[in-house]
């Protein structure tokens, strides 16, 4: 799978807590996307197998709201995003650099 800033922005914020359900309004707020963003790359997330998705199991009328649908990884989304953004952070990084910040 091409993984893009977008996208590993996606994956970053579903590893912060692997095992939680994630809406769209809170990933959007965690990645800094937009709707139109964030929704294709949830959608082919879940057909790759990375992601799963699953509707809120409330009534709206009692709410107030409509049904969330919650996104998680699952266990082979977790590896697997886990080694893509090890591979995006190899091929981003300088080599022979430090990877820790000297203080001034």
């Amino acid at each position: 799978m091409r993984i893009t800033i977008p996208t590993a922005r996606i994956l970053a914020a579903l590893l912060a807590e692997p095992g939680a359900d994630r809406y769209g309004l809170e990933l959007m707020q965690a990645t800094g996307l937009a709707s139109g963003s964030l929704y294709p790359i949830l959608h082919r997330l879940q057909g790759a197998g990375w992601v799963e998705a699953r509707w809120e199991d409330v009534d709206p009328a009692v709410q107030g709201r409509p049904a969330r649908r919650f996104y998680r990884l699952t266990a082979d989304g977790v590896v697997n995003a886990r080694q893509a953004l090890a591979e995006l952070r190899a091929q981003t990084s300088v080599p022979g650099a430090s990877t820790q910040v000297k203080p001034a």
